[in-house]
């Protein structure tokens, strides 16, 4: 049985629990305190003629600094909009000649990390800040963890900034609390989403589940996790991708579906890969990859002004045009272009050695369609910073996409690259049920070959196809690289509020 050790900071916390408790406060009393404003909005809406609406103010929030002067505080507290200065004067909360509460509750009782709720009314102060003149104090939630201390100059310069991934992303409601720009990227998040809805929405799209549990893990070329239904007594996997699901509602007669779905996938991580991520996916019928290209460009030239107020987005030092149209490069002329080798007609053995010969480690399991990937992954995808469209992928790459209408051994398929990484999958969907049974057949050979990414054979899709899929275009929108690109960030991990990590060791 583990002990739990103490800090000097946690010990001296916890005597102070103990006495508000023998005083009779309640250091975490039932949780209903009527807030009537946020920070952010009183800064911006008090002046000298709007101080009446401003006469009895209710907040609450995280205490970030106490400045004791003695009689009086000077304390800010943190609530969802930002930080807000409270003028605490003991005469004036405690009237009477009992000051035994100040001194328990405000002088010896409070620390940074506490939560308060405060009621009063708004003033400026000597020194020209927009503060709360405190009538009532009470202590919503005692600390008994110290917050990482970060200093902030006038000029809003930080100091002692807590940069270390480790605690950072293990410790995220930490992270939050005190560094202002981690929310930031989490509420742009919540806005690229919403725009994203908004676009789809206004053009009579449909929103829907697909299950996450399922008996065939279809729709990607990907390793899934495995997990059992005990009641059904048989393995299930969690979803790949949900292409599949969202082409049987196409069967059934919706002509536009869409779904934020979370996906998971049993394979490495690194700055743009998590086991679990979420993927925007549409499917529309009666289109093609053509007009899939211009609808990409539309949504994403939307979201992007409406996350940052312009379609430019900086990352690095790169800078990003995400405003229409964008370029289009066969991914044939790709590998062309930055390896110098014509890999359009060659064989499997051909592809091999082009890969020996661009240092580019292959395996037995690899067929032509995993090998053409592979070279242009490691020589090509870095390439393209700019938005662009690299298209008309071989047919082994792309077992779920309909041919190409003029050019033999290709299908109508795009991925979007943006700063060097895939942001967007897309097809001219294969309606074909003969064809897509013959694709679904060469998967099962590379998985005896021992390829753990090849598509299983899923019959009830190839079932629903028989029923008749008009013709249709699909998409899969990778939201977590795309709010990277909008918010600056290197690292998926950033982007994610609780990415995937090794568990903690227990004391």
């Amino acid at each position: 049985m583990s002990t739990q050790s103490f800090s000097e900071q946690e010990k001296i916390r916890r005597e102070k629990l103990q006495k508000l408790r023998a005083a009779g406060i309640d250091p975490y009393p039932a949780p209903l305190f009527p807030v009537s404003h946020y920070s952010a909005d009183i800064k911006t809406r008090f002046t000298e003629e709007t101080k009446e609406a401003f006469a009895q103010v209710s907040l609450a929030g995280r205490i970030m600094s106490i400045n004791d002067k003695g009689k009086v505080f000077f304390i800010k507290i943190q609530d969802q909009q930002g930080l807000f200065q409270l003028y605490v004067k003991r005469d004036e909360l405690y009237p009477g000649e009992d000051k035994s509460q100040w001194d328990v509750l405000v002088k010896h009782g409070l620390d940074l990390g506490d939560f308060i709720g405060v009621t009063g009314y708004v003033f400026i102060t000597k020194t020209g800040e927009t503060s709360l003149h405190t009538q009532t104090l009470t202590l919503l939630a005692k600390s008994l963890k110290p917050l990482p201390v970060v200093k902030r100059d006038e000029e809003g310069n930080v100091f002692d900034e807590v940069t270390d991934p480790e605690f950072k992303y293990r410790q995220r409601y930490v992270d939050l609390v005190i560094n202002a720009s981690v929310k930031e990227t989490f509420i742009k998040r919540t806005k690229l989403v919403n725009s994203i809805r908004e676009f789809l929405n206004a053009q009579g799209a449909l929103e829907v589940d697909t299950p996450v549990l399922q008996s065939i893990p279809g729709g990607a070329a990907a390793r899934p996790f495995v997990t059992h239904h005990n009641a059904l007594d048989v393995p299930f996997y969690l979803r790949i991708a949900n292409e599949l699901y969202l082409k049987r509602l196409i069967v059934g007669g919706f002509d536009w579906v869409y779904e934020f779905s979370r996906n998971f996938r049993n394979e490495g991580m690194d700055r743009t890969h998590n086991p679990e991520f979420t993927v925007l996916e549409f499917y529309v019928a009666y289109k093609d990859y053509f007009w899939m290209m211009e609808t990409t460009e539309q949504l994403l030239e939307k979201a992007a002004i409406d996350v940052n107020g312009t379609t430019e987005a900086t990352i690095g030092d790169k800078n990003i045009s995400f405003k229409a149209p964008y370029a289009r490069v066969s991914i044939y002329d790709a590998i062309k272009e930055h390896t110098g080798f014509d890999v359009s007609n060659l064989t499997e053995e051909g592809l091999r050695d082009v890969c020996a010969k661009l240092g580019i480690h292959t395996d037995k399991t690899m067929g032509k369609g995993k090998l053409i990937d592979e070279i242009f992954g490691e020589k090509c995808e870095a390439h393209y910073i700019q938005p662009t469209f690299i298209i008309d992928y071989p047919i082994e790459m792309s077992p779920l996409t309909k041919k190409h209408r003029e050019k033999e051994g290709l299908v109508e398929r795009f991925e979007l690259m943006v700063n060097g990484k895939e942001i967007a999958n897309a097809y001219s969907e294969l309606n074909d049920p003969v064809e897509q049974r013959s694709r679904f057949e060469e998967q099962a050979k590379l998985m005896e070959r021992g390829d753990e990414e090849a598509m299983y054979i899923d019959y009830d899709f190839l079932r629903a196809l028989e029923y008749g899929m008009p013709p249709t275009s699909g998409i899969g929108f990778g939201i977590d690289r795309l709010v990277m690109l909008l918010t600056g960030q290197p690292s998926i991990q950033d982007v994610l509020f609780f990415p995937q990590m090794r568990p903690e060791k227990q004391d």
